[in-house]
């Protein structure tokens, strides 16, 4: 099992690596990586050098895209919420752009961190207008207090790989149930899901305790490929629709 692990960490570090684009603009480097955002482009950061250091940024890409489509954050709960997730993945907000600061010997974590954090708020916000008056990770926290789930929100976990991996919701152990770790996913689509899927994979062979991976999803707007749910399922990670939500309480109420 140990060895299929590493075989699919492997499988993975490669496409990344193989997938990611590196070009010289000014003063900068722009990397462009295998991510897709809502506009199934590719995500790109910028690398400046600052001493001995670096500052990674996305260069206000991901913050000023959701203003164009009138999705305002600045003083509502929403600015809360993407605070919280910021911090989850240790990304700082600097006006519209997303930053870290890296040293040598951690750049690749810190790099991991901030595109990690802007699928995050990507998927956080997909489809919402200003009209929206909820946004589904708010639903999803509402429907665990209403049901008295017991969870610990916004946990980080430390992978096999040395990056950190934040998730929604953790369940703990109960005399009925292993310990429950959550992902909600607003818009599932390759990229988010292979994030959840490398996620899961990374810490669950550094767990010491036996755990269970869900991957809570909103199908409220369409319904959910198949090729998502068997991608989740064939790497141990539980795809719960919102709309089927009812059939998962025992286990996550256990």
């Amino acid at each position: 099992m140990i060895d299929e692990i590493h075989r699919l960490l492997d499988q993975y570090s490669n496409w990344l690596r193989d997938q990611t684009t590196l070009r010289s603009v000014g003063d900068s480097v722009e990397v462009t990586t295998p991510y897709l955002d809502r506009h199934n482009d590719c995500l790109q950061i910028y690398v400046k050098s600052n001493g001995d250091s670096f500052i990674l940024s996305d260069d206000g890409y991901i913050l000023d895209d959701l203003a164009m489509s009138g999705f305002e954050i600045k003083g509502s709960r929403r600015e809360s919420l993407l605070e919280t997730t910021l911090r989850g993945f240790g990304v700082n907000r600097k006006s519209s752009s997303l930053e870290v600061h890296a040293t040598a010997t951690n750049f690749a974590l810190q790099k991991h961190n901030l595109v990690q954090a802007m699928l995050a708020v990507n998927d956080l916000f997909h489809s919402s207008t200003p009209t929206v008056t909820s946004l589904f990770h708010e639903d999803v926290n509402t429907w665990l207090e209403e049901t008295d789930i017991r969870f610990t929100p916004n946990v980080t976990f430390k992978g096999s790989s040395g990056f950190d991996h934040r998730f929604d919701y953790v369940i703990p152990k109960s005399k009925a149930e292993p310990e429950r770790i959550i992902r909600v996913m607003n818009k599932p689509a390759r990229d988010t899901v292979g994030a959840v899927i490398f996620s899961w994979i990374d810490i669950k062979t550094v767990r010491l305790i036996e755990s269970r991976a869900y991957a809570i999803i909103n199908d409220s707007r369409a319904q959910i490929s198949g090729n998502i749910t068997d991608a989740l399922s064939n790497h141990g990670v539980r795809p719960c629709p919102w709309s089927r939500r009812g059939d998962f309480y025992g286990e996550l109420a256990a």
